[in-house]
């Protein structure tokens, strides 16, 4: 039973970039598959929550009659490989291990558990959605779940007895209670890297059917044109607004915009419009 719906943020600039950029196939899949769950339970989605003055999101609960069962959702696509608790892209790209997201949120949650007054016991996963995803040496001890593996854990679940009580209905209530809403900030979505898709989008229309035609940006469906060096600058403040901790470098904005072929014309628009710190590969602009 679908007792709290996937919500969305309402901070205007973050979230109009995560509107175009971030796909929320994943979390809509996921929940579709859940939704199909034929033993009693309640399912409580996109939850914000609080305990120690410490804010922690959660991205699906499933409440059953014998433990609670928290998952991390994510769409990560292409291929990955695990190396020392630590999760890299083929490229050599590290990314955030979600498994450090997942215990962190299981940590806080089974403390908020405990003073509720409520059974604490969780089981915890990250759950791998996407089926053109691979993690190569994945370790056999990390509760991680791949998108073939899907059909049996749900089979699975299925097959556990559970029983609801008011109890149950209590915690799912009093969860949803505490759900922050109050600070449109606080309400933003959790999002990395990986998650947000690339390229320049269309000023006018959002799209990201650009192409590059000489000194312009054309748009494929409306039309509208900008030259190339605006539109790179429009795309590095996106980059510097969504990712503050990220450093701004020739190579970090050629992979973000995407459309721009020549890393020397990445490089000669940064030269011209930020300031330039540090000097040859340790180069970055402000």
């Amino acid at each position: 039973m679908l007792y709290k719906a996937r919500t969305k943020s309402k901070e205007l600039l973050i979230m109009e970039l995560l509107n175009t950029r971030m796909d929320y196939e994943g979390e809509v899949l996921f929940d579709a598959l859940t939704e199909k769950l034929q033993c009693e339970c309640i399912i409580l989605n996109d939850l914000l929550l609080n305990i120690n003055n410490t804010n922690f999101q959660i991205d699906s609960l499933i409440i059953t009659s014998e433990k609670n069962y928290l998952f991390e959702v994510k769409n990560y696509e292409g291929d990955y490989y695990h190396e020392s608790d630590m999760l890299f892209k083929i490229t050599k790209s590290e990314i955030i291990n979600p498994l450090h997201q997942l215990n962190r949120s299981n940590y806080l949650l089974r403390q908020l558990l405990l003073n509720l007054g409520f059974n604490p016991q969780i089981d915890a996963s990250v759950v791998f959605i996407n089926p053109n995803f691979t993690l190569y040496q994945a370790p056999l001890n990390k509760p991680f779940i791949f998108p073939t593996q899907l059909d049996q854990y749900w089979d699975k679940l299925n097959t556990k007895p559970s029983k609801l009580n008011r109890k149950h209905k209590k915690l799912a209530d009093q969860l949803i209670s505490l759900h922050i809403t109050e600070s449109p900030y606080q309400q933003l979505p959790s999002y990395d890297y990986e998650q947000v898709r690339k390229g320049i989008t269309c000023v006018q229309c959002k799209s990201f059917s650009i192409y590059i035609e000489g000194r312009k940006c054309v748009c494929k469906e409306c039309r509208h044109e900008e030259l190339v060096t605006a539109a790179v600058i429009r795309s590095v403040k996106e980059f510097k607004l969504l990712f503050p901790d990220h450093r701004i470098t020739t190579n970090a904005i050629h992979e973000w915009c995407q459309m721009v072929p020549s890393k020397k014309r990445i490089r000669r628009i940064l030269n011209n419009n930020f300031n330039q710190v540090g000097v040859r590969q340790w180069t970055y602009y402000e």
